[in-house]
């Protein structure tokens, strides 16, 4: 196994992997608003996975939808990086990286740039002094609209049953559309969707061998 400078150098190798520093904020990432023309090459729809760790979720999806693009993101670039490396040797073409943090997301997309969200086992960050760092609290959803299409769908799966109810809350305070929702995932998979339970995220393995229900929901915010 690489070792995490190994790891490091490779990531900014890789031709499917980006970074946005703190330090470029006000010029945003250069593929902002280019997605499609520069880097995807088709006008495919644009599909984020936000806090993406190893990249399981995003390059399965790939996998199984060549008519998509996927774009993982993450802070850990070595994390990252095993996904990364995957879709290079499997030459996936449409599935790409982003190491920055999910609070600059905003910053890495144009308006209507993006179809889909999906925000797989997030830190739940139960503590209320840090519910600002939720993934589904409203400072965050304010930044997806500006470059989420109108209609575009979130999906979150969690473990956590208190941040899986916030969210719930959340859409129901701003009236926003909930299409599907269940604390138990693998006993109330909708039919045609396996691939909900048939891509698992590192994490989601650790859980469901412990025996956790898997929570999930799907939304629109426009």
């Amino acid at each position: 196994m690489p070792s995490k400078l190994e790891k490091f150098d490779d990531f900014n190798s890789f031709t499917n992997c980006f970074t946005l520093y703190f330090e470029n904020i006000e010029s945003g990432l250069p593929l902002k608003g280019k997605w499609h023309n520069q880097h995807f090459k088709n006008q495919n729809p644009i599909v984020l996975e936000l806090g993406c760790g190893k990249g399981e979720y995003s390059v399965g999806l790939a996998k199984n939808n060549p008519n998509k693009n996927y774009i993982g993101v993450d802070i850990k670039g070595n994390r990252i990086w095993t996904g990364a490396k995957e879709a290079t040797d499997s030459k996936l073409n449409n599935v790409a990286f982003v190491r920055t943090r999910i609070d600059f997301i905003d910053h890495c997309f144009n308006e209507n740039e993006v179809s889909e969200i999906w925000i797989t086992f997030p830190d739940p960050q139960p503590q209320k002094t840090r519910v600002r760092k939720r993934l589904t609290h409203m400072m965050f959803i304010n930044r997806y609209k500006k470059f989420l299409k109108p209609g575009g769908l979130i999906h979150l799966k969690t473990d956590s049953t208190g941040f899986y109810e916030y969210t719930l809350e959340v859409i129901k305070e701003n009236n926003f559309t909930l299409l599907f929702n269940t604390d138990d995932l693998y006993m109330n998979c909708p039919s045609g969707r396996e691939e909900l339970i048939n891509i698992k995220t590192h994490y989601e393995k650790l859980f469901t061998d412990k025996g956790e229900k898997i929570k999930y929901c799907c939304f629109k915010i426009n």
